[in-house]
């Protein structure tokens, strides 16, 4: 399942349109903040989807009744890039858990590349909601890779993948590995280059946020 948050118009527009705009890209702090704002909305966008309870919350005036998230999700991220989304969503899901995957391309001489895996800091994921932020959704790999090696440890209730901006073709290979994944996308482009970046798309999202990196 495929969620593109600009099939329907929203303020997720503005945001992911600065984005991609290279003006608007010169300026590292507003860059970092619009990917906050998107998975800020992002998160409230996916809480429509999650399990709630009936509660009772007792207010200085007697006792009103409500409906609250069973269990907040575990916010997963990818490093660098998927910082700022990732704590856009843990703005929202403020008592969620949370898990790090260092995981990034490592380019061979050929111009191929293959994904590297380093680095995994996790809480328990046993029967527990999983959100993956990962900004770039380009080739689909590093995503699946991550997710496959999750699925292996763990017996993971339900898994998200979130991203600002996708390729088809990105969007084709999760289909293909993760078909029990719901994908929830900014914005998805056709075409990907030979070094598998995303056109239009908006650039390197890590280098962007933090500096270009050697």
């Amino acid at each position: 399942m495929v969620h593109i948050l600009t099939r329907q118009n929203s303020i997720a527009n503005h945001f992911l349109a600065e984005l991609r705009n290279i003006e608007v890209q010169q300026d590292r702090m507003r860059f970092r903040r619009n990917l906050e704002r998107l998975g800020e909305i992002f998160a409230y966008e996916i809480s429509k989807t999650l399990t709630y309870e009936p509660m009772e919350i007792e207010t200085p005036l007697g006792v009103a009744e409500t409906s609250l998230i069973h269990e907040q999700p575990v916010l997963a991220t990818i490093l660098r890039a998927g910082i700022p989304m990732h704590q856009g969503m843990l703005n929202v899901f403020d008592h969620a858990d949370c898990a790090f995957v260092g995981a990034y391309r490592k380019t061979k001489k050929s111009g191929t590349f293959e994904i590297r895996k380093e680095y995994v800091s996790s809480v328990g994921l046993d029967n527990r909601t999983v959100i993956l932020v990962d900004p770039m959704l380009a080739t689909g790999r590093t995503a699946v890779l991550t997710c496959k090696d999750l699925l292996d440890e763990f017996a993971i209730k339900s898994l998200f993948i979130v991203s600002a901006i996708a390729s088809e073709e990105g969007i084709a290979h999760v289909q293909a590995f993760l078909p029990q994944v719901q994908l929830w996308v900014g914005d998805v482009d056709s075409e990907l280059t030979s070094k598998a970046f995303i056109v239009p798309g908006l650039g390197d999202a890590g280098d962007l946020a933090y500096g270009v990196k050697e």
